[in-house]
């Protein structure tokens, strides 16, 4: 199965990015499943209903999201009638909406896409590793589904990693989200997980992780709290992961970094390599 997971869509810029390259990179790459993370989609925070509209005509199979999920006020309502957007599964019981889900891919095999956000320097969540233990009870890699993604939205690098490591041979993919900003440790861990510490954005990358830079900066040089940030919106870059998966297993057998779009060193994955 080949699968591509997409970074935080920050404002109009990374809406447009995603919409110019994601049904060219479908075709090229036959592409089963596309993952994208919207959290930021709309104006910079959270994301509407005709914005997951618009990701899904651009060609997402899923849409996660983050710490700024609730952040347009239709939202809760929306996420009950649309079991492709997740929002982050470890908040407590009773929140609107699914953390986790199983869906179709293109070639008819089941795909599960489980979404946790991590605790340290976040909201005080419930825990996130035995909330992803309790969605994976009831499915198994290989057999009820063949390919498992999950996408961890956290700051702490340590936390993600260790969310890799916890899953290492039981998924088929560990990503993190939420920094903006794409690592480059790409690479299948020794069980057989894809993993990447952050995907980074799709946005602008002249920005403050997707912010416009004046405001954003003055924050830290003169501590100036008032005003409102607002995303850049100058040409966007898309930045994610690619992933091919074992068809009998569901463990990756390769991964590349995708970084398509100025401000970034340029990662595109060849069909078929």
């Amino acid at each position: 199965m080949r699968i591509l997971i997409l970074g935080d869509v920050v404002g109009s810029s990374g809406r447009k990015v995603v919409a110019e390259h994601v049904p060219r990179l479908r075709r090229e790459l036959d592409l089963d499943f596309v993952i994208v993370n919207g959290e930021n989609a709309a104006h910079g925070f959270g994301i509407t209903g005709p914005i997951c509209a618009e990701l899904y005509a651009a060609g997402a199979d899923v849409i996660t999201t983050g710490n700024h999920v609730w952040d347009q006020r239709e939202i809760a309502a929306y996420i009950e009638n649309d079991s492709r957007l997740l929002r982050p599964l470890n908040y407590s019981q009773g929140a609107p909406g699914r953390g986790s889900g199983v869906f179709a891919a293109r070639d008819g095999h089941q795909v599960m896409v489980i979404h946790p956000m991590g605790r340290l320097y976040m909201e005080p969540l419930d825990n996130p590793f035995t909330a992803v233990e309790a969605a994976l009870a009831n499915h198994r890699l290989g057999a009820s589904v063949a390919a498992i993604v999950v996408d961890i939205h956290a700051e702490a690098t340590s936390e993600k990693m260790a969310m890799g490591v916890f899953l290492d041979g039981r998924v088929s993919a560990v990503v993190g989200s939420h920094t903006h900003v794409p690592t480059a440790d790409a690479r299948v861990l020794p069980g057989g997980t894809a993993y990447l510490t952050d995907l980074g954005m799709c946005g602008d990358y002249d920005s403050v992780i997707g912010m416009e830079k004046g405001l954003a900066t003055e924050r830290f040089v003169r501590k100036v709290i008032g005003g409102r940030l607002e995303p850049a919106e100058g040409p966007g870059a898309l930045a994610g992961l690619y992933v091919e998966t074992d068809d009998a297993t569901g463990l990756a057998r390769r991964v590349e970094p995708v970084r398509i779009g100025p401000g970034l060193a340029q990662a595109i994955p060849e069909r078929g390599r």
